[in-house]
């Protein structure tokens, strides 16, 4: 049995930071090697280790600072993330990533599982900055496209993750305190945790929306996903935005009815503009937004069910989302095709990836039988005022269902194209062993734990605010969770059903249509308005500093020629019309050096008004 004071000692976040560094250095299979036990370690430490906060100490000046905190939640999120995390590393290195993007994939992973871990305000905002960085280290390592793209997912990520640290700062200034849960009262809070009320919770909101792909700051989202190495894709897929649903619970402890339905919004505009898509990968970014839309109405509606299934909707998107990522980058790595509707009858050449693409594309679209059934069932059940949610959700109910007929269609369509439409005229060879593995290994859990009467209570005994199959009801009374009730598998046939009727129906006009996202007008919009600010700036800094050389040019000529000076003003001349200004006695010309760098401008700049803030605050 693992020690549990062995386990209090290891820091997750370092183990994967210390394999990413290793891998730089080793050969590359045993730096891989190490990687993927260094995710491994991760599972064990989130099993295992005992509740409660670890590793407290000083930072910043800041006492009782915890970047190790063990309770239900952060426990299944590290089994999340470390499990998913060791099949990428493996499928990574089947797909001949390099031993950079592997050191720089870690690096990301180690972030992203240190702000997951993290006890407290301030631990998780720096690990959320990192996780930026190195997440974009990960898209520009790719080159071409990725570059322009990871620049401006540089820029989305920095906007919210300023807003978090802004929200933060204002928290803390309210409570005296980053630890969660202290210096707040929610007595409905589901969780230790929740921002102060007021300007703290909204600019936290709004931070990490960007994070989650609200509606309207999603466009990072499929700009950047399809971009990368293909191998790329199955880490940015997991981690960055199912971390922030976690945190986003952490911040609204007790729900918010706006929160849900922006969620409900979320599913239906993703699965909408998911439809439209023509390149893959761009289908499953719009469908990782959708999905999220789920996860954040179940937090939005803030009963013990909803952030449940939300929780247990961000465990099941972390397997399914990276295996479809996984089955789609084989089809690329392969066929060097990314337009789905130039492939097709590819189940003949690749069946393994075939099986794996529709493990996925079953248990994302909560197919009886798999993972994804279960957890979305429940949000959708909290948002049901038939079950537990109360009619003020009624409208949210139907905007998900709708999500869910969407989110069906898309990967009929996804699937039909790639895999059956027609006769495929390629040779190609099926998955490498390193990439079947990775793909059946992350496809049988999804199965596993989604199976009737054997599986998903081992799934629902992972999910925290559920005790077995028990749980609170809004009004205090205990029920019992029932996913393949005769109603709940009456609603999945119905879903189905229509799902197969529609797409026959609207397969033909969808694939003429071509309709891109309208808010991606946001990129060419904010470079021109971008570059348009930066020029006037630019240009109102000549102006002033040529109107600041020419004051001080005119009068240290005039200190040192009086009488010139004056004979000019009788005369109304220009007095700076000598070639040469040289000092009256004769002597050399002028040393004062009136022009310098930008750098060195901000640097002064900075001095002069960290002085002034000084004798401000003293």
């Amino acid at each position: 049995m693992i020690e549990a004071d062995l386990l209090t000692m290891a820091y997750p976040p370092l183990l994967v930071f210390i394999a990413a560094l290793l891998v730089l250095v080793l050969p590359r299979t045993l730096g891989f090697a190490v990687g993927a036990l260094s995710l491994a370690a991760v599972v064990a430490v989130a099993a295992f280790a005992p509740e409660g906060a670890h590793l407290t100490g000083t930072f910043l000046g800041f006492s009782d600072v915890r970047p190790f905190y063990i309770d239900e939640f952060t426990r299944m999120m590290g089994i999340a993330l470390g499990f998913l995390g060791t099949f990428a590393v493996i499928y990574a290195y089947s797909s001949e990533a390099s031993k950079t993007m592997a050191a720089f994939a870690l690096a990301y992973v180690a972030s992203a599982i240190g702000a997951a871990f993290a006890g407290d305000w301030l631990v998780l905002v720096f690990m959320w900055e990192i996780m930026a960085i190195t997440s974009t280290l990960l898209v520009w390592h790719y080159g071409g496209d990725a570059v322009r793209a990871g620049y401006r997912y540089a820029i989305a990520h920095g906007i919210g993750g300023s807003l978090v640290l802004f929200a933060v700062i204002a928290h803390y200034a309210q409570v005296g305190t980053f630890v969660y849960g202290e210096g707040v009262d929610y007595p409905n809070a589901l969780l230790a945790g929740g921002f102060a009320e007021g300007l703290p919770m909204l600019l936290a909101i709004l931070g990490i929306g960007v994070n989650v792909a609200f509606v309207g700051f999603h466009t990072w989202l499929p700009d950047t996903y399809p971009r990368p190495h293909f191998a790329a894709s199955v880490f940015l897929a997991a981690f960055t935005t199912k971390t922030s649903a976690y945190i986003l619970l952490r911040a609204v402890p007790e729900g918010n009815i706006y929160l849900a339905y922006m969620g409900g919004l979320m599913a239906v505009y993703g699965v909408v503009f998911a439809l439209l898509q023509h390149d893959m990968r761009a289908l499953l970014s719009y469908h990782i937004q959708a999905q999220l839309g789920y996860m954040v109405a179940g937090i939005g509606i803030g009963t013990t069910i909803g952030a449940a299934g939300a929780m247990g909707h961000l465990f099941n998107n972390v397997l399914y989302k990276s295996l479809l990522f996984m089955a789609v980058g084989v089809v690329i790595y392969r066929t060097r095709e990314n337009d789905l509707y130039k492939l097709g009858g590819l189940w003949r050449e690749m069946p393994l990836t075939a099986i794996a693409f529709f493990i996925g594309a079953l248990s994302i679209t909560a197919v009886p039988g798999f993972s994804g059934f279960i957890s979305k069932g429940m949000v959708l059940d909290a948002a049901d005022p038939s079950y537990y949610g109360g009619s003020e959700y009624q409208a949210l109910y139907w905007l998900l269902f709708i999500g869910a007929i969407g989110t069906f269609l898309s990967f009929i369509k996804l699937g039909f194209y790639v895999f059956f439409h027609g006769e495929s005229d390629r040779s190609v060879r099926d998955s490498k062993p390193g990439q079947t593995v990775a793909m059946l290994s992350v496809g049988g859990a999804c199965v596993v734990l989604g199976l009737p009467a054997i599986g998903w209570p081992v799934f629902t005994d992972l999910l925290p605010l559920i005790d077995g199959t028990e749980f609170l009801g809004p009004g205090g009374d205990e029920h019992t969770l029932t996913p393949y009730s005769t109603g709940h598998l009456l609603d999945a046939l119905i879903l189905i059903t229509v799902s197969a009727i529609g797409f026959k129906l609207i397969r033909k006009p969808l694939s003429k249509m071509d309709y891109s996202d309208p808010a991606l007008v946001v990129n060419p919009a904010s470079y021109h308005i971008g570059r348009g600010s930066m020029r006037a700036v630019t240009a109102t800094y000549a102006a002033v500093d040529n109107a600041v050389v020419g004051i001080v040019k005119r009068g240290y000529w005039v200190g040192n020629n009086p009488v010139l000076a004056v004979d000019a003003a009788a005369r109304r001349v220009p007095v700076l019309e000598v070639e040469e200004q040289r000092p009256a006695d004769g002597g050399r010309p002028s040393t004062i050096h009136l022009r310098t760098s930008i750098g060195t401008t901000v640097l002064l700049l900075t001095i002069v008004l960290t002085v002034i803030v000084w004798l401000l605050i003293s």
